[in-house]
């Protein structure tokens, strides 16, 4: 009892030194900003035979150290699980997952990594950054409006990208007279933390 007594009391200063340790190396700005999952989506919007189809993806998460008045030193970050993908049709989210799609198996997640951002006036921003989806990465610039009510902040907006430059859908389904090449990505990101713009 003793020794376990010892042991824990040990774990727990040690976790507190962790945590000060963090508390140390992280700035308040990123201690406090988190994304509230709960409220926030990502969906796309492909064409099949010349026919919107929508989707999103269920899981995902996001990084971010964000202050409008030092935008130099802002930053975001986002995963986004690949296996989490839904069509709402059981037949295309079996295949989805699959080599010729996101191939989750190598490729578990996309990623996109910013490398600035740019005030546009009005509660709107541009963010450069690198997309990485199936291990290919391209150059990116997303439109962001921001808009805050209390201490939630919500960001939206959309870009587009070619699907076949992230090889996703290969060999026949690389037909775009079957599925488009362009791809419309929405989003809409609640955060907490986010100081006042």
């Amino acid at each position: 009892m003793l020794n376990m007594k010892t042991t824990l009391s040990r774990f727990a200063v040690m976790a507190a030194f962790a945590g000060s340790a963090l508390t140390v190396l992280s700035t308040p700005a990123m201690a406090q900003q988190a994304l509230v999952p709960a409220q926030s989506e990502i969906s796309f919007v492909s064409k099949q035979m010349g026919v919107p189809v929508n989707g999103h993806f269920k899981k995902f998460d996001a990084q971010v150290a964000f202050d409008p008045a030092k935008l130099a030193s802002s930053k975001v970050a986002l995963t986004i699980d690949t296996g989490s993908a839904t069509l709402g049709s059981k037949e295309t989210d079996v295949e989805m997952p699959k080599p010729l799609w996101f191939n989750v198996a190598k490729f578990p997640q996309a990623s996109f990594q910013s490398s600035a951002i740019k005030a546009l006036g009005g509660g709107k921003y541009e963010v450069a950054g690198k997309l990485t989806i199936k291990g290919t990465s391209q150059d990116v610039v997303v439109p962001v409006t921001l808009a805050q009510s209390g201490a939630n902040t919500t960001a939206t907006g959309s870009f587009p990208i070619k699907r076949l430059a992230f090889k996703i859908g290969e060999q026949e389904w690389a037909d775009t007279s079957m599925v488009a090449d362009d791809v419309q990505v929405k989003f809409k990101l609640a955060l907490t933390g986010i100081p006042k713009i």
